[in-house]
């Protein structure tokens, strides 16, 4: 496996790859991997002859700067994960190696569609821009057959996806397929997520009244209407000593939209356990 820092270096092996005819994945991250990671590496080197994964963390995509500063972050201990699991390339820069000084500073602007009023984009202005500032950047730099990211961060999924429909009618990224994947759970229920470092012991045991309830709603969902299960779910979420639930919505998995009908429905729920901001969903 080679870690590279610049991005000429890592256009030079995409560029060698694809004259061997070689199929490219990419799987991005901002580092301090986990298990859930780990499942999406394991899915590209399967279906790929390369595996690239980037590591960095994002600066554009943080509207809240304590948030980015306490960012968890291991480039030896991910690149070691990496390794034992097959990836080929592992792509770390800086911030100053991804973008000029007045990229940093200029907010990046795209048409989501609307995507971007609702749940995430309505809590943390600017954080889809960010996303896909970033996102479309590496696509450009790695020229990926597939890339993968997990379903945890459903609403960014849906996002990556319009993004590249749109793009593809420009032909920027050839015949690039999203890939999702399944969120990957702790024993306990609690979805894998690099913020969890950031949990005391407690805290952990606390949070797990996230995916309990999730679950239990499927079943309140067979007898009460959305309104009812929303507010039931936030009831009981806040209920918890320690929680508190910055929005749960259901919506429609492919609109994103608020629903009337479980039919093609998923559940948002983000939830603050102390000062950490946790997210999750389930889907009807």
């Amino acid at each position: 496996m080679q870690i590279i820092t610049k991005k000429e270096e890592l256009q030079l092996c995409v560029a060698a790859c694809k004259k061997e005819g070689k199929s490219i994945g990419l799987v991005p991250t901002m580092g301090a991997l986990h298990e859930g990671h780990a499942s999406l590496v394991r899915r590209a080197v399967s279906d790929n002859d390369v595996c690239i994964v980037s590591v960095f963390v994002n600066p554009t995509q943080f509207n809240n700067k304590e948030d980015l500063a306490l960012y968890p972050r291991d480039l030896e201990r991910d690149a070691k994960m990496l390794s034992g699991i097959g990836a080929t390339y592992v792509f770390a820069p800086t911030p100053e190696e991804m973008y000029t000084s007045e990229e940093m500073e200029k907010p990046f602007e795209f048409d989501f569609g609307g995507l971007d009023k609702v749940m995430e984009g309505k809590m943390r202005p600017g954080h889809f821009n960010g996303v896909v500032q970033v996102v479309s950047r590496l696509f450009y730099l790695t020229q990926p057959d597939k890339a993968y990211f997990g379903e945890k961060d459903f609403q960014q999924l849906a996002i990556i996806r319009f993004m590249v429909e749109r793009s593809a009618l420009a032909g920027s990224f050839g015949n690039l397929r999203i890939v999702g994947c399944p969120i990957v759970r702790e024993e306990s229920g609690l979805a894998l997520s690099s913020r969890n470092e950031r949990l005391s012991a407690e805290e952990k045991a606390t949070a797990l009244a996230i995916s309990r309830t999730l679950r239990d709603s499927v079943e309140w969902s067979e007898k009460g209407s959305v309104k009812e299960v929303e507010k039931r779910v936030t009831d009981a979420i806040n209920a918890v000593e320690g929680l508190e639930v910055e929005y749960y919505e259901i919506v429609d998995k492919t609109t994103l939209l608020p629903t009337d009908s479980f039919s093609n429905a998923i559940g948002c729920v983000t939830v603050y356990c102390g000062k950490v901001r946790l997210i999750d969903n389930i889907q009807y």
